[in-house]
C-alpha cells in the first residue's frame, strides 16, 4: 500500500459520544460528536485551521495561539483546539483580524529561529515553515541583536536522533508525547519565560536521561528540533509504504518512508490498529540490520563443517540440498529428516515450510520456536476455553479496571502495549504484578502496583491456585457466569480442589514466598474491582508446569466472569512478531493449519485432496525429540528456516552435539547465525523489508507485510521453499504470496474470510474471520466459549525437579531487555548496543556480599548443565536467592546453563528455573573459550568462501560429523 507521506492531522483526538452537535464553520454546516474540538470539526468540514502546538495524537494544549477563531456572539478569540463544539455555533476561521493576530504570533516565533530553511534537514517537512506560509508572513521586524537561542549547542548523544535547541519553539508537543503516549515522563520544560527549553531529565544529554528512544517526541516535533539522523544524512523521503514491524508480538504498523529502494526512516502509522501511531526503539530505529555488512547474500555449500564454504548458484545449492535429503531418506528412512519453521517469517512462508515437510518429506517432523516459548498457551487455552489464542484486542485494556500481569515484563518485551496499559493505569485502573523481580511497572512515574506478588521461581501454579482459593472460599465468584457459561461437573471438581485448606495462601506462603495477607488482598481486588484482565508471558509458559499455569489463569478468568467482553480476558503476550502465526499455520508436529490434529481423517482428507499426496496420520518429532534422535543416530537432516536453535534453545552443548550428529543441515537466514555455523547448506534469507505477506500478532491480528525493496539475495523466502520442494519432486506453483494466502483461507476454517483485498479494506483482520464473522473477531468467547462450555481443570502444584542444593543454592531466571531482541541477531547489528552491549547477571546485594562480588565483577555461573561467565550487576530488583540474566549475545552462553527440564505437556523448556552457583572468576569458562575457537574457525571458513564455479560436492559423499 503506497501512502502519501503526509496524512491528515485533525489537531485533537477523536471523541466518542452518543450525542451529536451541529454547527456552522465558515458557512459550512458540520455535525460532530459532542466534545469534539472546533479545530477537529473544522477539519471535518474541509477547513484547516493554522496550528503548531496541536496534533491529533495528543490532548489539546492551547499554547501556540495560532489556531484562534471568532465565534458569533462571543468576545475574544478562543483557541479552536481547546474550545469544544456546541450546537448552533457560528465560527469563523478566516478574518482580517485573525490574519493579523496569527501573523504577529508567527513573527515572534521566527524572531528566535534560525533562518536556514534551505539547508535545514526538515526543509519540506516543517510545520513552522508551513505556518509561516499559511499566515502570509513575509518579513520579521525584530533582529537577532538581542538575546536569542540561535547558537544553542546540539545534543548528538542519541545514536538515532539529534536535539537542536536553537530550533525549539517550546510548543510542548515532545513533552506531552513522552507523558501521554509513551508514559515515561523523561522530558520537561526547564527554565522560565525566555529561558524555557525542552530538557531530558535534569538538563542531561538524552543518552544519560530516562528517555527510552521510542521516537514519540521526534514524531511530535513540528520543527527540526528533534530530527532523525537518517533524515539529516539522506534527506527527505519521497514515497512511503505501509508495512508491519518484524520485532515483537505487538505487530506495530509502520510507514517505511523511502528514497527509491532506500529506507530513510520508519514512522509508526497513525491508523495502525495494534499501535495507533506509537512505536518503540526497536521498530522505530533498529531497522538498519537489513542492510548490515554481515548480510549473507550468496547461497553456499560444503561437505563437512570443517570445510571452507563454497559460493554457488541458487540452483546448485537447492539441488544439492534436495539430493542430500533424498539420500538420507533412502538410507535411513522417511523419518530421518525434518524442518523447523520461523516465527520471524510470514504466515505464507511458514505455511509452505510445513507443507514441504508433510507433502515433500512425507512425514510430520515439523516444529517451530513456539515450542520453546508459548506452546503451553496453545495447549492450556485449547483445553479450557477451546481456542489456542488470546481473547482480546490490545485496545481492550483501556476498559480494564484491574490488570494482572503474570510472568511478563511489558515495558521491555512489549513496550507499545505497555504504554497503552500505563495510560489506563494513570486513569485509575489497579495493577497486580506477579513476578520474582521488581520489574519497571511495579513502580514507575505515575504508576504503582497495588500488589506485587514476588513469588519464588517455579511456584506459579501454587500462587494462581491460592488466588482461586480466596475467591472461592470468600464467595467472590461470578456465580451466574459460571452457571450459564461453564461445565458444571468440571467446575464442581475444581471448586472442591481449590477450597481445600492446603491450597490457601497461608499454607502455600512457605514455598511461594508470597505473604498470605498480600495474596488475599490481591485476590479480592481482582475479583471485585470490575473488569479484570490477565496478561502473561514467558514467565508463565517456560516452566515444567507451564501448561498447568495457563489452565490456572483460564480458571481464574472464568470463575470471576472475566471472559467475553472488552476490558477482560486471558491475554498471552507473544514474544516474536509471528509466533501466533507460525502456530496458526500448522507448525506443530501434531497439528495441521488451524490447530486440527493430523489423526483426524476428515481434516487430513481435505489437505490430501488439495495437496495431491497422502499424509502421515501420526504426529512427528518435536524439536527436543529431533535433537535426541540426532544424537541417537536416527535423525540425519534438518531444514531450518529463520531460527537460531543453537543459541535460543536450552542446554546449548546438547543442541550443538545434535547438530554435529546430522549429515545435512540446511539453514535459511539473513545472517550466518550460530546454527548456520553447523550447516552444510546456507540459503540466504530476506528481511521483512524485502517481502510480501502477513504477520499475525498476539491479539490474532493479521496484518500485511509489504515489500519496500527487492530481495537483496535475489529470492524471497517463499520462493526458496518452492524451489526446494520442486527439486525434491513435490511440485509447488504459486504466482505470489497472495496465492498462498488464498490456499490457506480455503483450507483453514478460521481463515476462510481472509484475503489480501479484505485486509487492505479493513487495515487488518483478527481471526476467526469467516462467514460467521466476515470482519473478524476482536473479542472471543462473547456468548459462549469456542468449545461450548468453559472447562475448569484441576491445577495441582508439582514442585520442579530443578531444586536448590548446597552445590547450587541460587535460582536463575531469564528474560529480555528493551533495547535487544531475542537472540540479538537483528538488534546487535544496530546502535541499540549503546544501551545494552552485553548480557549481565543481576543478583541481590545480600547474595553479592556473601560471595564477595561487587558491581561489574566477572562471575562464573554454574549449573548441572554447564558453566559460563558474565559481568555482575548488583540490584535490589532481585530477591535474595534469585539471579537473572538475558540471552541476547551468543558469547554469553546463557543457554549453556539452562537445563533440559521442560513442560509436562508440550516440552516447552524450563528456562525460568535453573539451580546455579555464582562465584567470582578471573577468566572465561571452558565453554566460552571453545566457543571463541569454534567461532574464529567458522569465520575463517566463511572468509575463504570462493565464488568460483568449482564442481559441486557429490551427493554420494556422506558429510562428516
Amino acid at each position: 500500500m503506497l501512502n502519501h507521506l503526509k496524512e491528515t492531522d485533525y489537531g485533537t483526538p477523536k471523541r466518542e459520544s452518543e450525542r451529536e452537535v451541529t454547527l456552522e464553520i465558515d458557512g459550512t454546516e458540520v455535525t460532530v460528536p459532542a466534545g469534539t474540538s472546533l479545530m477537529r470539526a473544522a477539519v471535518d468540514a474541509g477547513i484547516q485551521v493554522p496550528k503548531l502546538c496541536a496534533t491529533d495524537s495528543l490532548e489539546p494544549f492551547g499554547s501556540c495561539r495560532l489556531c484562534l477563531v471568532e465565534i458569533e456572539g462571543r468576545r475574544g478569540f478562543p483557541a479552536s483546539c481547546t474550545t469544544p463544539a456546541e450546537a448552533g455555533m457560528k465560527v469563523r476561521t478566516q478574518t482580517p483580524k485573525l490574519q493579523d493576530l496569527r501573523k504577529g504570533v508567527m513573527e515572534l516565533y521566527i524572531s528566535d529561529h534560525p533562518l536556514d530553511c534551505l539547508t535545514c534537514s526538515a526543509n519540506g517537512n516543517c510545520e513552522l515553515q508551513d505556518m509561516a506560509g499559511v499566515t502570509g508572513l513575509r518579513n520579521v521586524r525584530y533582529g537577532f541583536d538581542g538575546a536569542n537561542h540561535i547558537k544553542s549547542e546540539k545534543d548528538e548523544s542519541n545514536p538515532y536522533f539529534t536535539y537542536d535547541p536553537s530550533k525549539c519553539i517550546v510548543c510542548n508537543r515532545c513533552v506531552r508525547a513522552c507523558e501521554e503516549t509513551q508514559g515515561t515522563f523523561a522530558l520537561t520544560i526547564s527554565g522560565r519565560g525566555f529561558e524555557s527549553r525542552v530538557s531530558p531529565g535534569q538538563d542531561q544529554p538524552f543518552m544519560e536521561s530516562e528517555c527510552v528512544s521510542c521516537g514519540a517526541c521526534v514524531e511530535a516535533c513540528p520543527t527540526a528540533t528533534l530530527q532523525e539522523k537518517s533524515v539529516i544524512w539522506l534527506g527527505q523521503p519521497e514515497h512511503s509504504v505501509i508495512t508491519t514491524c518484524a520485532y515483537c508480538g505487538v505487530g506495530c504498523a509502520f510507514k517505511a518512508e523511502m528514497k527509491g529502494n532506500e529506507v530513510v526512516r520508519m514512522v509508526p502509522w497513525k491508523d495502525g490498529k495494534a499501535n495507533d501511531g506509537h512505536s518503540c526503539v526497536k521498530g522505530r530505529f533498529a531497522w538498519g540490520y537489513a542492510s548490515h555488512q554481515d548480510r549473507m547474500l550468496k547461497p553456499m555449500i560444503r561437505q563437512k563443517i570443517t570445510d571452507p564454504w563454497q559460493e554457488v548458484s541458487w540452483d546448485e545449492a537447492i539441488n544439492y540440498a534436495a539430493g542430500e535429503f533424498k539420500r538420507l531418506q533412502e538410507k535411513y528412512g522417511r523419518n530421518a529428516i525434518g524442518g523447523i519453521t520461523s516465527s520471524r517469517c510470514t504466515n505464507e512462508e511458514t505455511y509452505l515450510v510445513q507443507k514441504l515437510v508433510r507433502a515433500g518429506f512425507g512425514n510430520n517432523n515439523v516444529d517451530t520456536c513456539a515450542r520453546v516459548c508459548h506452546s503451553p498457551t496453545g495447549y492450556g487455552l485449547k483445553q479450557t476455553l477451546g481456542e489456542s489464542a488470546g481473547t482480546q484486542t490490545f485496545q481492550s485494556v483501556e476498559k480494564s479496571d484491574v490488570i494482572m500481569v503474570i510472568g511478563a515484563n511489558p515495558t521491555d518485551g512489549h513496550p507499545v502495549f505497555a504504554s497503552r496499559m500505563k495510560k489506563r493505569l494513570r486513569q485509575g485502573a489497579k495493577l497486580i504484578v506477579v513476578d520474582p523481580r521488581r520489574i519497571d511497572i511495579v513502580k514507575s512515574p505515575h504508576i504503582r502496583a497495588a500488589h506485587h506478588l514476588q513469588l519464588r521461581p517455579g511456584t506459579n501454579v501454587a500462587v494462581v491456585t491460592a488466588l482461586a482459593h480466596v475467591i472461592v472460599t470468600e464467595g467472590l465468584m461470578a456465580d451466574e457466569f459460571v452457571a450459564e457459561r461453564c461445565d458444571t461437573a468440571s467446575f464442581a471438581e475444581w471448586k472442591a480442589y481449590v477450597e481445600r485448606p492446603e491450597q490457601s495462601p497461608e499454607a502455600t506462603e512457605a514455598f511461594t514466598g508470597v505473604p498470605a495477607a498480600e495474596m488475599r488482598a490481591a485476590a479480592r481486588l481482582f475479583a471485585t474491582a470490575g473488569n479484570g484482565a490477565i496478561y502473561y508471558g514467558l514467565g508463565v509458559t517456560e516452566h515444567s508446569q507451564g501448561s498447568t499455569t495457563v489452565m490456572g489463569i483460564a480458571n481464574l478468568a472464568m470463575v470471576t466472569g472475566n471472559v467475553g467482553r472488552e476490558g477482560v480476558g486471558v491475554n498471552p503476550l507473544r514474544g516474536q512478531n509471528n509466533v501466533q502465526g507460525s502456530c496458526d499455520m500448522g507448525s506443530f508436529p501434531h497439528e495441521l493449519p488451524g490447530y486440527r490434529h493430523v489423526s483426524d481423517s476428515t481434516t487430513r482428507g481435505s489437505f490430501e485432496a488439495a495437496w495431491g499426496v497422502q499424509l502421515d496420520p501420526e504426529p512427528g518429532l518435536r524439536i527436543p525429540n529431533m535433537f535426541d534422535a540426532a544424537i541417537g543416530g536416527s535423525f540425519k537432516g534438518l531444514y531450518c528456516e529463520g531460527e537460531d536453535i543453537v543459541q535460543s534453545d536450552p542446554n546449548t552443548q546438547h543442541v550443538a552435539a545434535a547438530m554435529m550428529a546430522m549429515e545435512c543441515v540446511v539453514v535459511q537466514d539473513i545472517f550466518l547465525n550460530e546454527t548456520a555455523k553447523y550447516a552444510h547448506v546456507f540459503l540466504p534469507g530476506s528481511s521483512f523489508l524485502e517481502k510480501d505477506g502477513t504477520f499475525t500478532n498476539a491479539e490474532r491480528r493479521i496484518s500485511r507485510v509489504r515489500k519496500v525493496m527487492p530481495p537483496k539475495a535475489g529470492l524471497a523466502d517463499w520462493e526458496v521453499t518452492v524451489k526446494l520442494a520442486n527439486a525434491l519432486g513435490y511440485p509447488m506453483s504459486y504466482k505470489n504470496p497472495e496465492a498462498i494466502m488464498d490456499e490457506i483461507a480455503a483450507l483453514t476454517p478460521s481463515f476462510h474470510g481472509v484475503s489480501y483485498k479484505r485486509i487492505d479494506e479493513l487495515g487488518s483482520i483478527q481471526w476467526p474471520c469467516n462467514d460467521a464473522a466476515p470482519e473478524g473477531t476482536p473479542t472471543m468467547h462473547i456468548d459462549k466459549f469456542v468449545r461450548g462450555k468453559g472447562r475448569f481443570i484441576v491445577t495441582q502444584y508439582v514442585p520442579t525437579d530443578e531444586k536448590v542444593t548446597r552445590r547450587f543454592p541460587l535460582l536463575l531466571t531469564t528474560g529480555r531487555i528493551l533495547s535487544q531482541y531475542n537472540v540479538g541477531a537483528q538488534t546487535r547489528r544496530t546502535d541499540n548496543n549503546m544501551w545494552h552491549g552485553e548480557d549481565r547477571l543481576e543478583l541481590h546485594p545480600h547474595d553479592a556480599e556473601e560471595r564477595g562480588v561487587k558491581d561489574g565483577d566477572w562471575v562464573g555461573i554454574q549449573s548441572r548443565a554447564g558453566e559460563t561467565v558474565l559481568r555482575a550487576t548488583v540490584s535490589e530488583r532481585m530477591q535474595p536467592g534469585v539471579v537473572y540474566t538475558t540471552f541476547h549475545f551468543p558469547e554469553s552462553g546463557a543457554n549453556v546453563i539452562t537445563t533440559d527440564n521442560s513442560d509436562w505437556a508440550t516440552n516447552c523448556p524450563e528456562y525460568k528455573v535453573t539451580a546455579v552457583q555464582v562465584m567470582p572468576v578471573m577468566q572465561p569458562s571452558a565453554w566460552q573459550q571453545e566457543y571463541s575457537r569454534f567461532n574464529r574457525v567458522q569465520n575463517e571458513l566463511l572468509n575463504a568462501a570462493s565464488a568460483a564455479s568449482a564442481p559441486s560436492p557429490s551427493n554420494e559423499t556422506v558429510p562428516a560429523k
